[in-house]
C-alpha cells in the first residue's frame, strides 16, 4: 500500500491517525474495495498502540469511509462513497442552523424554489413509471383523513424527496439533501397548524401531473405556487404566536 507514514504527535493520537487515513482516501492512495494492513501492523507504522488505531478505525467507520469483514478473507477495507451517508453528515447542523433562525424564511422558500425548480425540470425530463408511481402514493397517503400531523409532514417530506430522485442527477440529490431533511422538516413544524391539507395535496397532485406529462413550465409553476402558499402559511404561524405572547 503506497501510503507515507509520517510520526504523529502524541495529542489525540487516534484522531491525527484517522486523519491520516481519510487523506489517504480522499487523494486517491487508498482505493475503494482496498485493504488496510491489520490494526498491529497499523499500530507499528505509526508508532501508536493497537487501541489507539483501533479507536481510529472506529472513527472512519463512523463516517461510512471503511468497513469490515470476517473470514479468511476478512480484513478492514475502504468503502465505497455513499452519497446518503455524506448528506445525512451536514443535515444535523444545517437542521440546528435552521432551528436557531440562522436563515429567514424567505431566504429558504429562495433556496427551495431555485433548487427544486431544477429538479422539477429534469424529473419531466427523466422521470420513470416507477417514479411517478412513489409520487402518487404519497398523494394517496396525504388523502387519507385518518392521517395525523406527524404522517402527513413525514409524507410530504417523502413526496419532495420522490422529485428529487425522479431527476435522476447523483450530485444534484446530493445538494438537495440538506435542503429536503433539514429545511422541510423545520418549516413543517411551524406550519403545520396554518396550512390546509387539502390545497396542500392538490398542489402535489397538480405537480404529479405535470411531471407525468413532461411539462416542465407548469411542473415550476406549481412549484412556485406552492411554495407561495408555505410563505403565507409561514408568516399566519407567526402571527398566531405573536398574540400568545404576554
Amino acid at each position: 500500500m503506497p501510503l507515507e507514514y509520517q510520526d504523529v504527535v502524541r495529542t489525540g493520537l487516534a484522531r491525527q491517525v484517522a486523519d491520516r487515513i481519510y487523506e489517504a482516501i480522499l487523494d486517491g492512495r487508498l482505493e475503494v474495495d482496498e485493504r488496510l494492513p491489520t490494526e498491529e501492523e497499523l499500530a507499528r507504522r505509526f508508532g501508536v498502540s493497537r487501541p489507539t488505531v483501533r479507536e481510529a478505525l472506529k472513527r472512519l467507520a463512523a463516517q461510512n469511509l471503511i468497513r469490515s469483514r470476517r473470514g479468511p478473507a476478512g480484513g478492514t477495507f475502504v468503502r465505497r462513497p455513499d452519497p446518503e451517508g455524506l448528506s445525512a453528515a451536514i443535515t444535523g447542523p444545517a437542521t440546528l442552523l435552521v432551528g436557531m433562525g440562522a436563515f429567514g424564511i424567505d431566504e429558504i422558500i429562495t433556496a427551495r424554489l431555485e433548487t427544486e425548480a431544477i429538479c422539477c425540470r429534469l424529473a419531466c425530463a427523466n422521470r420513470s413509471d416507477a417514479d411517478i408511481a412513489a409520487l402518487r402514493a404519497e398523494v394517496c397517503a396525504q388523502r387519507e383523513a385518518s392521517i395525523g400531523d406527524e404522517e402527513f409532514c413525514a409524507s410530504d417530506v417523502r413526496f419532495h424527496r420522490a422529485v428529487v430522485s425522479a431527476a435522476g442527477n447523483g450530485p444534484l440529490s446530493l445538494m438537495m439533501h440538506v435542503v429536503v431533511e433539514a429545511f422541510m422538516p423545520i418549516t413543517n413544524m411551524v406550519v403545520y397548524h396554518d396550512r390546509d391539507r387539502s390545497t396542500v395535496v392538490g398542489f402535489h397532485d397538480e405537480l404529479v401531473q405535470a411531471i407525468e406529462a413532461r411539462d416542465a413550465p407548469h411542473a415550476v409553476s406549481v412549484l412556485e405556487s406552492l411554495l407561495d402558499y408555505l410563505r403565507h402559511s409561514y408568516g399566519l404561524a407567526l402571527a398566531r404566536r405573536a398574540e400568545r405572547r404576554p
